[in-house]
């Protein structure tokens, strides 16, 4: 169902504040939970420098796959919120575990040693190498002549 949205809001947003369940996503990657996996792409004259935001992730937590040209980034998380009272006994207790992932094709030539990640300060940078131009020899190629 769409919602209509007011001020880059929703429009049932303060209203249901108090009947809503926590927003577990915030909790688990931050403020910037909707904008997961922006990605800048740069091209440089030997390929092309990719940036991937992963906001709240560890480093053990993304993985990376290269299969038939096609790169695929993977990101989990878990997150478990266990309350008790002062006897022991649960007063609430909740479990959460999202992932998320993203493909992008990046040539069948491309190989795993091609790809050098580096994930710093939750950001993902790699480089992806352009595909080189086989050159064409012109030569001349003459036919003999009979006769």
């Amino acid at each position: 169902m769409m919602m209509p949205s007011i001020f880059r809001g929703n429009l049932f947003d303060s209203f249901m504040e108090d009947f809503a369940f926590p927003d577990i996503d915030s909790v688990l990657y931050g403020k910037n939970a909707k904008n997961m996996m922006k990605t800048d792409v740069k091209e440089t004259d030997n390929g092309y420098e990719v940036d991937i935001d992963l906001p709240g992730f560890q480093k053990d937590e993304i993985k990376m796959q290269l299969d038939n040209g096609y790169l695929t980034i993977s990101a989990a998380k878990s997150f478990n919120n266990d309350e008790k009272n002062e006897n022991g006994k649960y007063v609430r207790r909740e479990r959460y575990a999202g992932s998320m992932s993203r493909s992008y094709y990046v040539g069948a030539h491309v190989t795993e040693t091609d790809v050098h990640p580096r994930y710093e300060n939750g950001i993902l940078t790699f480089q992806i190498p352009k595909e080189e131009k086989k050159v064409v020899e012109e030569k001349n190629h003459y036919i003999a002549i009979e006769g």
